[in-house]
């Protein structure tokens, strides 16, 4: 979530259903919606979409025993079939642009889309739940709605395994009848021809013992509410005292530092947040404009930046534990631990010379840090004939157009590809990214079906904006060097990303 998708962004924003640039976003979209109606007798399940059109999608899954998996039932024997895991920016992109695509009626695919919520969150404005800014559902419309009255189908579950056949030197093109087939956790097993990997990535919170207990990701808009939820709970115990709500905000990179300007300028004078970065400064990868805007809100709302630093580990407060002393640079005062609420302790390492180590206490710790790519299991798991080339961070390995090396069938977008830009970088896990890739891989799959040369994809950035809160905001478009919008200005540009 570091920089936000310009492009992404004007377009998908406006999600006022009754709005005209609902309409223009999603032509297909309508007031009705995609429906699953699910019937377990004498072990057979049936699958039925329908929306307001009557079209009935005939998706039918039978087996011989309760226990045996079932198997998805295309409605077209004859048309080629295309399973998209995942409905971030990618996912959902890709669906709606083969949509958008002219084909021939004997090769127009049926396209299935299969993510573990059934919303589409446009993740860039989670942080403006926090603000009270944004409804959920502004922000985070069902798939049903986006997709109703297109011919995308879509299926709430999640992957398990994942079994190409289309591994270059076994099966050539004329030998293979399929890509492959997928297992999703409900028991279903999906066949397809083509395939993509747009999963996105989950936050990594198992390299600090004490992180995956203790501190709240901030990711999904599941993890949005339940920061929101915490954040009023110490609202409404803290309210008429003296005491300050702590906020410990690990990680300043751009999710960090959009997170700690948001949360500081609701808790305002009711709280203190402490923004820890190994780096020795925030955004290390952001422009410099961005960095210079988001370092003057930081400071004037009073972020205690703590930088040269990792979290060494995270442990709560003991019931009869006493406050830890926090260092006078900190100029935190003690506090007795809450017998009625948890608090934490931070136990920070320096990550260069010349600094001691310190000792923070929190009562909400955020972390912002470190992502893995969500990826199937591939089956056989001895079988290197199988295997997703993947690199270090466990993503695909890709050619320049998108396609997963070794696996003409399979194609990679976003968190889940490792592909690099024209200077050898890899690229950033933006929506930004997503997006211009998720153009690609439709149009590629379109010409693959139809025996044309695939393109390849090059990157344009667009510039970069990063949230600081209800009236800030700071835009660097790439298209003007040296140029940043912030302060008022570039919160034009967040109303403008909003469609209000």
């Amino acid at each position: 979530m570091a920089s936000i998708a310009l492009s992404a962004s004007a377009a998908l924003l406006p999600l006022k259903r009754n709005s005209g640039a609902w309409s223009k976003l999603f032509p297909f979209s309508s007031k009705s919606y995609l429906s699953f109606k699910t019937c377990r007798k004498n072990r057979f399940i049936s699958f039925a979409a329908s929306n307001s059109s009557g079209r009935n999608g005939d998706l039918v899954v039978t087996s011989e025993d309760e226990s045996a998996s079932q198997t998805y039932t295309w409605p077209d024997k004859k048309k080629p079939r295309i399973c998209i895991l995942g409905g971030g920016f990618g996912g959902l992109y890709t669906a709606l642009r083969l949509e958008s695509l002219v084909w021939q009626d004997d090769k127009k695919p049926q396209v299935l889309l299969v993510d573990q919520s059934e919303r589409f969150v446009f993740k860039p404005m989670l942080y403006e739940l926090l603000s009270g800014e944004v409804d959920a559902w502004e922000i985070a419309p069902r798939f049903a709605d986006l997709l109703a009255n297109t011919g995308v189908q879509f299926f709430k579950d999640r992957v398990k395994l994942l079994c190409p056949s289309d591994h270059l030197g076994v099966n050539g093109p004329m030998a293979c009848t399929h890509g492959g087939t997928v297992l999703l956790e409900s028991g279903l097993i999906v066949e397809y021809d083509w395939l993509v990997l747009s999963l996105g990535a989950e936050p990594k919170l198992d390299v600090v013992p004490g992180a995956a207990e203790f501190a709240f990701p901030f990711s999904t808009l599941e993890d949005a509410c339940r920061v929101d939820r915490k954040l009023s709970e110490l609202e409404r115990r803290n309210f008429g005292k003296d005491s300050l709500i702590r906020v410990a905000v690990v990680g300043c990179g751009y999710s960090g530092v959009e997170l700690a300007a948001t949360v500081s300028e609701r808790l305002e004078e009711k709280g203190i947040v402490q923004a820890i970065n190994v780096e020795t400064t925030i955004c290390p990868t952001g422009t410099p404009g961005n960095r210079e805007a988001a370092l003057k809100v930081l400071s004037a709302r009073k972020v205690q930046l703590v930088l040269g630093y990792f979290v060494r580990c995270i442990r709560r407060v003991g019931e009869f534990e006493a406050s830890v002393k926090q260092p006078e640079s900190g100029a935190i005062p003690n506090i007795a631990a809450d017998k009625n609420s948890d608090k934490y302790i931070l136990e920070l390492q320096p990550a260069i010379k010349g600094l001691e180590s310190q000792i923070f206490e929190a009562d909400l710790v955020l972390w912002t840090v470190g992502s893995k790519p969500l990826l199937p299991h591939v089956e056989p798991p001895n079988n290197r004939l199988h295997d997703l080339p993947l690199n270090a961070r466990g993503q695909a390995e890709t050619d320049e157009t998108l396609c997963v090396k070794g696996h003409p069938r399979i194609f990679a977008l976003g968190d889940s590809s490792a592909l690099r830009d024209s200077s050898g970088r890899p690229l950033p896990a933006t929506a930004q990214v997503a997006f211009q890739q998720a153009d690609f891989a439709g149009w590629n799959l379109w010409a693959a079906i139809n025996d044309r040369p695939l393109l390849p994809f090059r990157f344009q950035n667009l510039g970069e904006m990063m949230i600081l809160g209800r009236n800030d905001a700071a835009v660097s478009p790439s298209f003007v060097e040296g140029v940043t919008l912030d302060g008022p200005i570039g919160h034009s540009g967040k109303v403008l990303r909003r469609g209000n």
